[in-house]
């Protein structure tokens, strides 16, 4: 997860005299269009674009007062991609542009046009774009950004609308302030999940999970949950050797990632608080997706678990991680760390 700290953001474009402005928002490959008032004619580009460098592309346009007859003509419009500016123009005869095609479409926008010396010239509405078949196409900027640059345009879903976009997020994320990014919602720290009072709340990429720990049953010896997420063996009786071979304690540990993490990664460290013999092993017990992991020695009293292969989401991985206490090769006490990884879906 991360958050957008820079603005993407160009300042608003100087109004247009005798015309005006189209389009509300000023962000990052977002576009304006000019449009000039009965009477006048546009004088320079039609659109400008929101630049990296946080300016509009092109230089201002101006309407000039023209001898152009204005009309208005409705105009079918086709759901489609077209690598064009969102604003264009055609020019027809007079002769044919008193109507549309037919076949094409079902929509219908008006566009506005003027005649002049036996022809016509329309401009398209912002989001829409002529053809060569005299006809206008509805941009779809996702699809658009999607074939042309390099990354994404939304972290998540980009959903096309008339004249612009939105991005949405999936369930258990929101928008960030960016409107691109996608953060995960942590329904544990908002009190927002249904876990009940006997259950532990574990955030996880996109989601939650209600975990509740019960201390393991091992023959010949017996366990009490001393935290809700710690079990320590009860004192064994002198002598038997089954009891002292199990584990002193077992801890649990629930962690998320997202689908796909880079890998090698640590994952976290444990250590022993004290040690009364003279070694400390680390090691891995198998359960499902051991192979994923491995356990590595980071200091005399420490280990690291690291994640060394990618794993797909959605995925739960299980492991046990047992840290024994050696006397000159004698087992002093075994402790044992289960470890359960929510894979996400995603990969934010």
């Amino acid at each position: 997860m991360y958050y957008a700290i820079c603005r993407n953001y160009c300042p608003p474009p100087e109004p247009l005299a005798n015309g005006r402005v189209l389009g509300n928002v000023f962000k990052l490959d977002h576009q304006v269009h000019f449009l000039c008032s009965p009477g006048f004619q546009l004088m320079g580009p039609e659109t400008r674009v929101c630049l990296d460098s946080q300016n509009w592309s092109g230089a201002q346009p101006s309407c000039q007062r023209s001898l152009y007859k204005h009309v208005l003509f409705s105009v079918l419009v086709v759901d489609t991609t077209v690598n064009n500016d969102a604003s264009a123009s055609i020019s027809a005869s007079s002769s044919s542009s008193s109507h549309c095609p037919t076949s094409i479409s079902t929509h219908v926008r008006a566009s506005r046009c003027i005649e002049f010396l036996d022809s016509t010239h329309c401009t398209c509405e912002q989001g829409y774009s002529i053809s060569s078949h005299n006809s206008t196409l509805y941009i779809d900027e996702c699809e658009l950004f999607r074939r042309t640059r390099p990354g994404r345009l939304c972290l998540h879903t980009c959903v096309n609308t008339a004249g612009s976009f939105h991005c949405e997020c999936p369930a258990g994320y929101s928008l960030g302030r960016d409107s691109r990014s996608c953060h995960d919602i942590d329904e544990c720290a908002r009190a927002t999940h249904n876990c009940s009072s006997e259950q532990v709340c574990v955030n996880t990429y996109g989601g939650h999970r209600c975990v509740e720990v019960d201390c393991p049953r091992i023959r010949n010896a017996t366990y009490i949950k001393t935290s809700p997420l710690r079990c320590d063996r009860n004192p064994c009786i002198q002598g038997d050797n089954a009891c002292f071979q199990a584990p002193v304690s077992i801890n649990f540990h629930f962690m998320s990632v997202v689908s796909n993490m880079s890998t090698p990664t640590v994952l976290f460290r444990l250590s022993a608080a004290r040690i009364l013999g003279d070694t400390l092993r680390f090691g891995l017990l198998g359960n499902r997706g051991v192979q994923h992991f491995s356990v590595q020695r980071s200091g005399r009293l420490t280990g690291q678990l690291v994640l060394v292969n990618a794993v797909q989401g959605p995925a739960t991985l299980e492991l046990d991680i047992e840290m024994s206490e050696m006397e000159r090769r004698v087992l002093l006490g075994r402790y044992v760390t289960k470890v359960t990884l929510f894979v996400s879906p995603y990969n934010f």
